[in-house]
């Protein structure tokens, strides 16, 4: 974990705007192991020590979770729990969050025992938990209907995340729930800014590198408190654009300043997501193609067109993450800056975090 505090002795505003760059913790995370972005789909499970399987409950020491590797016959066979029902869980925690693409599930070996449909849930910490969700509902995966035959499932979207639970819902009834799992996927490389609800990230735009017509902003936010900025810019004239977090909502906000000429069109607010401040990972990613804005948060995505002069919006060259750069230099906004963390923040291709990083 790099601390990143920076005291910057500069004469211009924008350089004495990074004086507010302090406390920000940058995790720089890349593990050389086997797949990448392009071929994740690496055995995960099969490596792993005992102690990285753990359970609601065993049978006997030789049902035990450590004995639960897809086509191994040691101990028992496989998992199985004291008593089969729907409170049983079997965990496994990947060592460090991962990108997760598949799963594959078999029954106990040589036995009757064998589970045929199942929850599958992910948590970074182990304690707060979230389930698998598919067309937007919660995913029941098909399981198995015999001990051996082993039921591939690619996932329709990858987990990222460092432990996975496999919760049983059903099982051969005249067996019981017995199960032998892998895991596929790669490590997942992230780079994380942590803010403390005081600072706030500037990012510099080259000017020769603008494109007026398109910006592309992508990120992703994990948070416990129910408000915060997220991201702002803004122009001379009082026109801003401000990405807010607000009772566990995200809203984007885009003012266009000049209310005398275009009054019906001087403000849009767009407010997506709900219980966003639930401490998991939610992506955003906004895209600006002339008049054209798609606002996403979490596959949920809001197509509008901002009429006026939000093509010409004379905003500065300079992009704030995490809050505002001086309280109130908007006029309008004073609210709280962001307390959580930042992943992977691109504006346009640019890695912003590995820019501080890199100091």
């Amino acid at each position: 974990l790099l601390g990143a505090s920076m005291n910057v002795n500069m004469d211009s505003v924008t350089e004495i705007f990074l004086k507010l760059l302090f406390l920000l913790s940058v995790h720089h995370q890349h593990m050389a192991v086997a797949g990448n972005k392009y071929n994740c789909d690496g055995q995960l499970v099969s490596s792993l020590p005992q102690s990285s399987f753990s359970s609601s409950s065993e049978l006997s020491s030789s049902h035990s979770p450590g004995f639960a590797r897809l086509n191994r016959r040691e101990g028992a066979g496989g998992w199985s729990p004291l008593v089969s029902n729907k409170y049983q869980w079997l965990q496994i925690d990947l060592g460090e969050r991962t990108e997760i693409t598949a799963v594959a599930t078999q029954g106990g070996y040589g036995s009757s025992d064998w589970v045929t449909s199942y929850l599958l849930m992910f948590s970074d910490s182990g304690r707060n938990w979230k389930q698998y969700r598919q067309e937007e509902n919660i995913w029941a995966f098909s399981g198995n209907t015999n001990a051996d035959s082993v039921v591939y499932y690619k996932l329709q979207h990858s987990i990222k995340a460092r432990f996975l639970r496999f919760v049983p819902l059903d099982w051969n009834p005249n067996g019981r729930i017995g199960m032998r799992i892998e895991v596929y996927g790669c490590t997942y490389r992230s780079e994380v800014v942590g803010f403390d609800g005081k600072s706030c990230l500037i990012y510099t735009l080259n000017k020769k590198l603008i494109n007026a017509l398109k910006d592309v902003i992508s990120l992703k936010f994990k948070t416990m408190q129910s408000d915060g900025i997220l991201l702002h810019r803004e122009g001379q004239n009082g026109d801003h654009i401000t990405m807010e977090l607000t009772k566990g909502k995200l809203s984007l906000l885009i003012n266009l300043g000049e209310t005398k000429t275009h009054p019906s069109n001087a403000q849009i607010n767009i407010t997506l997501g709900s219980l966003l401040d639930d401490q998991h990972w939610h992506s955003v990613l906004i895209e600006h193609f002339n008049n054209q804005v798609n606002f996403t948060v979490d596959k949920h995505t809001h197509h509008f067109h901002a009429k006026g002069e939000f093509s010409y919006l004379d905003l500065d060259y300079e992009l704030s993450f995490g809050g505002i750069p001086v309280p109130g230099k908007s006029g309008t906004l004073s609210r709280r800056n962001f307390h959580g963390c930042f992943e992977n923040i691109y504006y346009n291709g640019v890695n912003i975090i590995d820019l501080a990083r890199k100091h």
